[in-house]
């Protein structure tokens, strides 16, 4: 009994301190979408992309389209319901107003770039089956490669956060990065034939750019040179460029909007740059900042 008192003194104290004036205390965010409907939209999703390797049933072009309407329906009402919860909370917290339509137009957008998308990625694995010797099949990497994952929601993502959706390209992001440790914000921007070799550790900062058939290891971070928000600004590039055909091996940090790594350039292993290099370079050690 006594135990039980402490108890409620304690609750009574958690409740108390909802009083105070931290941002943490904000008890409408109930509002806000419900991660795990996004989630669970973005597994319906997913199939969709990789369909023959997902589906349980043999596949042809009679019921093809009832197979994917299975998938893509769930996805397309989660998606927009979950947008329209998160467009309210800013209308009624923010004071940012929407277009009326505008979860349904963005749903729309992705599902519509979607055939884009697929082939965006058939280019993706088709470069990690080129570029790893250890890879038996395409199927073997579309099955079990986390860093196919990590790029197959990437993709997603980037395309709703293209439409300005709020929250939810990020959920998705946190969601693959949780599930493959590979940490892609939904605002970089990546081209085809991008190959994550093992990808554990990997972080791309909001405004990386990375050209075609550029080839990372695990561990590398393209990143920002610390800023204060009130410094940097909402449309600031803080991540470096990586031009066409360029590998980083492993542990590698680059910082900063204005760092350009040239095309054809060879990034060692545990290398620090802050600053550019041309097309062509092969940086090896430590490097000059």
């Amino acid at each position: 009994m006594f135990r039980n008192r402490e108890l409620e003194a304690a609750i009574d104290g958690v409740r108390a301190s909802y009083e105070g004036p931290e941002e943490i205390n904000n008890l409408e965010t109930a509002a806000l979408p419900n991660k795990r409907a996004v989630v669970e939209a973005y597994q319906h999703l997913r199939p969709s992309i990789y369909l023959g390797f997902y589906s349980t049933r043999e596949l042809d072009n009679d019921n093809l389209r009832q197979a994917l309407s299975h998938h893509l329906y769930p996805a397309y009402e989660a998606l927009v319901e979950q947008t329209e919860r998160v467009l309210a909370y800013e209308r009624r917290y923010k004071n940012i107003q929407h277009p009326e339509g505008y979860a349904e137009d963005a749903v729309l957008g992705l599902f519509r770039r979607l055939p884009e998308v697929r082939r965006t990625l058939n280019q993706d694995i088709r470069a990690a089956y080129e570029g790893d010797p250890a890879a038996r099949s395409l199927e073997e990497i579309i099955f079990s490669y986390p860093a196919v994952e990590a790029i197959t929601a990437h993709r997603v993502a980037h395309e709703l956060y293209l439409s300005s959706v709020p929250i939810i390209p990020r959920i998705i992001a946190e969601y693959a990065h949780s599930r493959t440790g590979v940490d892609i914000h939904p605002g970089a921007r990546i081209g085809p034939r991008f190959f994550l070799d093992h990808g554990t550790g990997v972080v791309v900062g909001e405004t990386s750019v990375i050209g075609t058939n550029v080839k990372i290891y695990q561990g590398v971070t393209l990143g920002a040179l610390s800023t204060r928000r009130a410094e940097s600004g909402g449309s600031l590039k803080r991540h470096p460029t990586i031009e066409d055909n360029v590998t980083i091996y492993a542990g590698a940090t680059i910082l900063g909007g204005e760092t350009v790594i040239g095309a054809g350039s060879v990034i060692g292993g545990n290398v620090w740059l802050t600053h550019s290099v041309p097309p062509g370079s092969k940086i090896f050690g430590r490097a000059r900042e």
